[in-house]
């Protein structure tokens, strides 16, 4: 049965068709509520509701956390950035669980950052301890993942590039929202994780809109190869990529070519000053929503509005 699970800085709770009941639990973290699983059902019966709209929701996901991320895995997403899906790696990368925020608190970009950008995904949020060498199977999902939440990897493009790698330009304080619910799902609804439709909007503008269809890298692959060299525990974190539809994309092949040739930093100032052309980058006051559910309603992990605001 599916239960979705809200967070305010005091409590937790239930949405019911009726509005939200608040759990009777002890639990501070994500890893201590899903071991009162009791609570959250009890709550789910409770006739005690308040509207949900009178919740101020904080992140579902508690930190600290392990944050861990999966790089390009959605096809037209590789195909965007230049590679191709048949070849691509299943590769991971970390972010720190300070980036965590809320599915309502404001994005800041860092007064250094210049190319702001946003990518849906899907969050993976652990139910149990999945030590190196644990066993993963199809059957066996379920009893690692307790539920899915919406998750947005805010990324500052103009760091990571030229750094050649993830940790800091996705690891910057708001950088990775979540919420607003933390869905748990049981065997069966899990078996739908691929019906899964992502979908973000810039200001009312449609910019991401793809089904896990597209999905390269599927959660039974990624952590049979996730548990070869990484240890997950309870309320731990795992984002699965994102689909075409970010602000960045690759420059025709003729282009890569020739700035191939070039020396770096004159490759990445022809790159960045191309890219500040680009109106799809974040700005200040835009406002950036992310929504991931099935299409018939079935399962639905919600809608997050966050708010761009540059950092004086």
């Amino acid at each position: 049965m599916t239960f979705s699970v809200l967070r305010t800085v005091d409590a937790w709770w239930v949405r019911t068709p009726a509005g939200a009941a608040r759990i009777d639990t002890a639990a501070t973290t994500t890893r201590e509520l899903l071991a009162d699983r009791a609570a959250i059902a009890a709550a789910a019966e409770s006739t005690d509701i308040v509207a949900v709209e009178s919740l101020s929701l904080v992140s579902p996901v508690t930190a600290p956390c392990r944050v861990v991320a999966q790089m390009t895995n959605f096809a037209s997403h590789v195909k965007d950035s230049g590679m191709d899906p048949e070849t691509v790696p299943l590769t991971f990368f970390r972010k720190t669980s300070g980036s965590i925020s809320g599915p309502d608190d404001d994005v800041v970009r860092p007064a250094h950052v210049r190319l702001l950008d946003y990518e849906v995904e899907i969050g993976l949020v652990f139910g149990r301890e999945m030590p190196v060498g644990s066993v993963i199977g199809a059957e066996s999902l379920a009893d690692y993942i307790a539920g899915l939440v919406v998750t947005n990897d805010i990324s500052a493009r103009d760091v990571q590039l030229p750094k050649t790698q993830f940790y800091e330009a996705k690891s910057y304080p708001t950088f990775t929202p979540v919420g607003p619910a933390l869905v748990l799902l049981d065997a069966d609804e899990l078996k739908r994780f691929t019906d899964l439709r992502l979908r973000l909007w810039v200001n009312g503008e449609v910019r991401q809109d793809m089904t896990v269809a597209d999905m390269i890298y599927r959660p039974v692959q990624t952590l049979r190869e996730l548990t070869r060299f990484q240890r997950m525990d309870a309320g731990d974190l795992l984002l699965t990529g994102t689909p075409i539809g970010t602000a960045i994309s690759a420059p025709p092949k003729a282009v890569q070519f020739i700035a191939d040739l070039l020396p770096p930093s004159v490759k990445w100032k022809m790159f960045f000053q191309g890219q500040a052309k680009n109106p799809k980058y974040l700005k200040d006051g835009d406002v950036v929503e992310a929504a991931i559910g099935t299409d018939d309603g079935a399962i639905d992990l919600g809608r997050q509005r966050t708010v761009v605001r540059y950092a004086r």
